[in-house]
């Protein structure tokens, strides 16, 4: 029987980084509560020219590079992100013009020519929805691959309550027929329920308002921003919620009882850290009849010996890479398999054949939860990832220069020996281009 999944895997994290304890001292916040609470060390952060389409574009590059992967044989590129740089234009096709303007050389003008590029949205779930989306298609054509891209820059207003758990980057993984790193069950668990817990909105502001709106602009201007309205604790009970309802759902799918025994790693969305040790605590007690009836028993359960050998087993090596990064929103649930199967590399563990729970969670807000078995040949995939080490070459930043990041009052990199996809300028001139982006790669 052919098998289906991932055959490959690259990422990439931008290269400027800020201590969490920088900025807990700053905001007034004991660094522990960050560190020892939430498990945060390091947030990620992109460079003046660096963006969803850069990160997408070179964790793509990455993967063609390091796999020896020739693009004209991948049949569609499908991007999750909540990033998006253009309502109507994909992220995903910015992405995909760089890397095949760079790659020109080697394999000709527009080798993804024939590819099928698009984007998919629902929050921190759309990197998932794009792989699920991407199985379908090759279970359906055997002979053809794709590639899934989650790239997403988690940015939250300064001095509000997310601050601390931003992070960004992205993550690339080649799916196809017979696999090398992790067979992926047709099995999937799904939960959706519409709520508010977390969404970025157009605002709205009348013209009377901005200081030097043109004359032309109507009289009330909508703006969207990067910064989402979000309700911190309505979104995890939303979260446990969701996961709670796809478990069950996948149980029902499988005939199984207790399907998260059999499960080597669970793999979490993780918007910080800690996260997803901590809203499994419900599923947990239920499926071993627990009470988790108040917030005292619940405390307790998350406390006790037996819970916590199970994550120290099955959840904390997942959590590694996400401490030294923060959220990746759409690629944070990817980085965590990556942190898992580093680190059990690292430690020459043998995972062949053992099974992978993944506990996926997008905001608005559906769950997804399903299975993969490692392959025989996934050394010969992690071996060339180095993630521990790649994140302790990264520059350190001040919190000035931080904010200064963050408000887009810098012109030039922060970091003198950035080499990559940039940004190079917005058009501003042109009527018809007005407000096109162009990239290209800097040596």
């Amino acid at each position: 029987m052919t098998k289906f999944g991932v055959d490959a895997a690259s990422f990439y994290v931008p290269s400027l980084y800020l201590e969490i304890k920088d900025l807990a001292e700053k905001r007034g916040i004991e660094p522990a509560k960050l560190e020892k609470g939430l498990g945060l060390h390091k947030m990620a952060l992109p460079d003046v020219h660096e963006d969803a389409a850069t990160f997408a574009a070179e964790a793509l590059l990455k993967l063609i590079k390091d796999y020896n992967i020739n693009p004209k044989e991948i049949s569609r590129v499908y991007l999750g992100t909540e990033s998006a740089l253009d309502a109507a234009k994909p992220t995903a096709t910015y992405a995909v013009q760089m890397v095949e303007e760079l790659l020109s050389g080697e394999f000709g003008e527009r080798s993804f020519k024939n590819c099928d590029v698009v984007d998919m949205t629902f929050a921190c779930v759309g990197g998932v929805d794009a792989l699920h989306n991407s199985l379908d298609f090759v279970r359906a054509n055997p002979l053809k691959k794709a590639i899934v891209i989650a790239s997403d820059y988690a940015k939250y207003e300064l001095a509000s309550s997310g601050e601390y758990t931003q992070g960004g980057g992205a993550v690339a993984l080649l799916v196809s027929a017979n696999p090398r790193l992790i067979e992926i069950d047709n099995n999937w668990g799904v939960a959706t329920e519409s709520v508010f817990d977390f969404f970025k909105p157009r605002r709205h502001h009348s013209k009377s308002e901005l200081n030097s709106a043109p004359e032309n602009y109507p009289d009330k201007i909508e703006v969207f921003t990067d910064e989402p309205v979000f309700d911190g604790q309505y979104s995890n009970q939303c979260y446990q919620d969701r996961i709670r309802e796809a478990y069950q759902h996948y149980k029902e799918q499988t005939f199984t009882v207790r399907p998260y025994e059999d499960w080597r790693y669970l793999i979490f969305h993780l918007p910080y850290a800690f996260h997803g040790k901590r809203v499994f605590t419900e599923i947990y007690s239920l499926e071993n009849h627990l009470d988790f009836s108040d917030a005292e028993k619940q405390k307790a359960i998350a406390k006790s010996e037996d819970y916590i050998n199970f994550i120290n087993e099955k959840i904390e090596k997942s959590q590694r890479a996400s401490s030294e990064i923060g959220n990746m929103y759409t690629a944070s649930i990817f980085m965590a398999l990556l942190s898992a199967l580093q680190t059990s590399f690292n430690d020459n563990e043998d995972l062949t054949e053992k099974e992978i729970g993944f506990l996926a969670y997008g905001s608005g807000s559906k769950s997804k939860v399903f299975v993969g078995k490692i392959s025989p040949e996934w050394k010969s995939v992690v071996e060339k990832w180095n993630v521990f080490e790649s994140l302790k070459n990264r520059l350190a930043i001040d919190f000035e220069t931080y904010e200064k990041l963050h408000r887009k009052q810098l012109d030039s990199s922060v970091n003198p020996n950035y080499k990559g996809f940039g940004l190079t300028r917005v058009e501003k001139e042109s009527p018809v281009l007005k407000g096109a982006r162009y990239y290209s790669y800097q040596n």
